[in-house]
């Protein structure tokens, strides 16, 4: 009943919210002279901040229409490549691009965890000047219809073996986070096949291998409870108005609680600042508070078989770590990649996944040689930092193209 209480609650404050909004649109127009007012400014502030703490966010756009290649402006399109029930494969499709131009194809497996896979535009934006990338756009899961059945851990293996084997057999895979789990397993499947069409390497970046290593808050707490106490208190069903009604999922409300208490502080001290800002006048830092939290807020619902097999088989008994995790009924086995080469990347700040834990990697493909394998962890650098921002673009992405680059040919 926990989702139908907050969907009830969320059509109750609506018109409070309605209210706040209109009010923010009149202290706020350029017409209206209180506007221009430290009262008018106070007013527009403190409607708009409370407006957003009632808003439910939608799924934001990559936004993504050019890059800058060698100098030069190349014009950017996303196209879906492959449709399914819970993900689109997205292609950004470059053009002007030299016929001579060596732009190895990459396919990023983003996270779900939550947030959409646009939390990983300026991860595509960097990306995109020097590879042809795809991207798993993962769906909302309240908005799959119960036809299509469940989404499981081994689900979403299916889904990387079938994007790999579509792209192949030229493939560079790069797993961000969450995914460092099935799509080490849907290598290792590939490469126990002798699959010709196995990726020509793997980056995995703040992936949670082996949770034993070095456990963070975020793995404490999920070891500190049982998989029942998580089927009985974060897995709601889908109500009436939505197209996945009756499905189990994780809710994204419950999610952003999550996310928001691990920095309750911190988020607080934001808001206080957007309503200090926007009564000072200081509209550039207003701007960059939205955009951030636009892309924050916006999360999605995630399938309970999928949330739950990561809880037990990640978190809780360390299935892949152990040597014990299977796909279909069929043992996983790392130690059989020998033709996919291996880069792992951790940040020293990572309050997610701890230092150590991604590196776990290269424990289990012990079959690569050395020149296959490459560890890097990058200092003062937290867990969104390693995809995202400055130290992405200037000493954390130079090493993940030249590894690309290095096991291309």
């Amino acid at each position: 009943m926990l989702y139908q209480f907050h969907e009830l609650n969320y059509t109750a404050i609506s018109p409070v919210r309605l209210f706040a909004e209109a009010v923010q649109t009149v202290y706020s127009h350029p017409l209206f002279p209180m506007s221009y007012t430290g009262f008018g400014r106070t007013v527009a502030a403190g409607a708009e901040v409370m407006e957003r703490s009632m808003r439910r966010f939608n799924k934001p756009r990559f936004g993504i229409d050019g890059v800058t290649i060698n100098g030069a402006a190349v014009e950017v399109r996303e196209c879906p490549v492959v449709i399914k029930p819970f993900c689109t494969l997205l292609h950004f499709e470059r053009t002007g691009l030299p016929d001579d131009a060596v732009h190895p194809k990459l396919l990023v497996i983003a996270p779900m965890s939550g947030h959409w896979a646009t939390l990983l535009r300026g991860t595509v934006q960097t990306l995109l000047a020097d590879h042809d990338v795809y991207v798993t756009d993962w769906h909302n899961a309240r908005d799959v219809p119960l036809i299509h059945g469940q989404f499981s851990l081994d689900d979403y293996v299916d889904y990387v073996l079938e994007f790999t084997r579509l792209l192949g057999p030229d493939v560079h895979l790069l797993a961000v986070c969450q995914p460092a789990i099935p799509t080490l397993a849907a290598v290792s499947l590939m490469a126990e096949d002798n699959d010709p069409r196995q990726p020509r390497s793997l980056t995995i970046m703040g992936g949670p291998v082996d949770t034993r290593v070095n456990p963070t808050k975020v793995n404490l707490f999920a070891k500190d409870k049982t998989l029942d106490w998580f089927k009985s208190n974060v897995v709601g069903v889908v109500p009436f108005n939505h197209p996945g009604r009756g499905r189990r999922v994780y809710p994204g409300f419950l999610q952003l609680q999550g996310f928001m208490s691990l920095n309750l502080e911190r988020h607080v001290g934001e808001h206080i600042g957007l309503f200090t800002n926007l009564v000072k006048g200081d509209g550039d830092s207003a701007i960059e508070h939205r955009k951030f939290y636009d892309e924050y807020l916006a999360v999605m619902d995630l399938s309970a078989e999928f949330y739950l097999d990561t809880i037990q088989k990640v978190f809780l008994e360390q299935h892949l770590a152990e040597g014990r995790l299977t796909w279909r009924g069929r043992l996983v086995r790392p130690e059989a990649i020998v033709k996919t080469a291996l880069f792992t990347l951790e940040g020293e700040k990572d309050d997610i996944t701890g230092i150590g834990q991604t590196e776990a990697a290269h424990r289990l493909c012990s079959s690569l040689p050395i020149h296959m394998r490459r560890h890097y962890l990058q200092p003062r650098v937290g867990h969104y930092g390693m995809f995202n921002g400055r130290r992405w673009r200037e000493e954390i992405y130079p090493n993940v193209r030249n590894f690309i680059l290095t096991h291309h040919g």
